[in-house]
């Protein structure tokens, strides 16, 4: 399996697995709290994060059949660091957690930047 790949299908993967898991089977309490640090109410924060989870896994299904564009992986990237930068500043204290959007959302943009060195280098 090539670097590309690996960095298509663990980005996908991750999209998707962020969606379906923590917000559409089951809400994982994190997730109803950075919703709520918002101020919005449980069941409009219920309802934000199911939305967000149908988002991810669309991004996840389309990252996964445009990953050799360049507008994909700039989209990636810019994504990944909004939702880093929200918890900066939403839920500052969940950065020291064991795992964290920093040590889950930086190797993710990282694996982008892979992917845009290639298109760069017209291997994709």
């Amino acid at each position: 399996m090539t670097t590309v790949q690996i960095a298509r299908y663990v980005i996908t993967f991750v999209w998707l697995y962020h969606g379906i898991f923590p917000k559409l089977i089951h809400i994982a309490p994190l997730e109803q709290l950075m919703t709520g640090s918002i101020g919005f109410s449980d069941d409009i924060s219920y309802l934000i994060t199911k939305a967000a989870g149908i988002g991810e896994v669309i991004f996840g299904l389309l990252f996964f059949v445009f990953y050799k564009t360049k507008f994909m992986n700039i989209l990636n990237i810019l994504a990944l660091a909004f939702l880093l930068l929200s918890v900066v500043m939403l839920q500052p204290q969940l950065l020291i957690e064991a795992f964290n959007p920093v040590t889950t959302n930086l190797p993710i943009m990282v694996f982008s930047f892979v992917l845009l060195n290639e298109i760069k280098q017209g291997k994709l």
